[in-house]
């Protein structure tokens, strides 16, 4: 098929709230996702991020067909998933990663066969995609444990078999790496590039953590109060929103904060002061110079933003 594998047309998702105690409740609409659109095409490796409440869950709801739109439109490979529920679930995969699909008190591999059957899989099919999962996502010693006995990092490779043992198109996960430690992070991660590279699935990852999207993703959403605020790389994020630099200066003796044109004192420690600028309205040089013109130096370094602060930064101009 060709054309965009995910594709929203001014979604919008309203929930009633009741605010109040007793017979006197108000009843309020809240948007949850306001006039989201936007493609995403085959192949491609999708990252989200944005705060609490931001909309982005109830983004990936949607487009699984877990959730009806209060607006606007929904296709996945060309399927409405609130109308074609069935034919929409052999498609696409789902990792939410505070649930799981796994039957609790069954072995993993009891869990991985009943799925197989839900998705009608010819027995040839079923055991070759199995074995595949299980060697790449190292299941082997853990397919006769029973679900509740595997730790976090185990269920969510379990949870990752199960969602992909069907060979889906589009895989939607919602915090895989949450509660994770590191070992079991970089696991999933090398598991999820390789499943995008060798298989050309389309991988929508929804999280808090910018190191998964940074080493995964090459498209990054920001979801913010139900719009989109950014589409694009995590260059084009850092080129947007990363023009402040700070000005770390050691001074001769603790100062009060310097008085610059073009920066301003965002931390004083004793003689060290730490100074934010913009590379538009001034040079590092040029502040340097301007510090040193009224007091003495003994060291500093112009530290470059990271992608965390980016992010936080393009939270606060969306608030505003």
């Amino acid at each position: 098929m060709t054309g965009p594998i995910l594709l929203l047309d001014a979604v919008e998702k309203h929930f009633t709230v009741r605010r109040g105690k007793g017979w006197h409740r108000e009843r309020t609409v809240v948007k949850a996702v306001d006039g989201i659109s936007l493609e995403v095409e085959r192949g491609a490796f999708v990252g989200c991020l944005g705060p609490n409440g931001a909309g982005k869950s109830t983004t990936v709801k949607l487009c699984t067909g877990i959730l009806v739109p209060s607006a606007g439109s929904v296709r996945v490979a060309g399927l409405d998933p609130t109308r074609q529920r069935i034919e929409v679930a052999g498609r696409i995969g789902a990792v939410f990663g505070q649930r799981t699909t796994l039957w609790w008190d069954l072995p993993l591999r009891d869990s991985l066969d009943l799925l197989a059957r839900v998705y009608r899989l010819p027995a040839d099919r079923h055991r070759r995609r199995i074995d595949q999962l299980v060697e790449l996502l190292d299941l082997g010693p853990l397919l006769p444990v029973p679900v509740r006995q595997l730790s976090l990092g185990q269920r969510m490779r379990g949870d990752l078999a199960a969602a992909l043992v069907h060979e889906p198109e589009i895989l939607h996960l919602d915090e895989p790496t949450v509660g994770l430690d590191v070992v079991s992070k970089q696991r999933v991660r090398e598991f999820l590039a390789r499943e995008n590279a060798e298989h050309g699935t389309t991988v929508v990852l929804t999280t808090h953590d910018l190191t998964d999207i940074q080493r995964l993703c090459r498209r990054v959403l920001v979801i913010d109060h139900g719009k989109v605020v950014h589409d694009g790389s995590i260059d084009d994020l850092m080129r947007r929103f990363g023009d402040e630099r700070t000005l770390v200066v050691d001074l001769d003796e603790p100062a009060a904060p310097i008085q610059v044109a073009g920066a301003r004192v965002v931390r004083v420690d004793g003689p060290r002061q730490w100074l934010r600028f913009r590379s538009a309205d001034v040079s590092a040089a040029q502040l340097v110079a301007a510090v040193a013109a009224t007091h003495g130096l003994r060291d500093l370094s112009v530290e470059e933003p990271d992608v965390d602060e980016v992010v936080r930064r393009l939270y606060g101009t969306s608030d505003r």
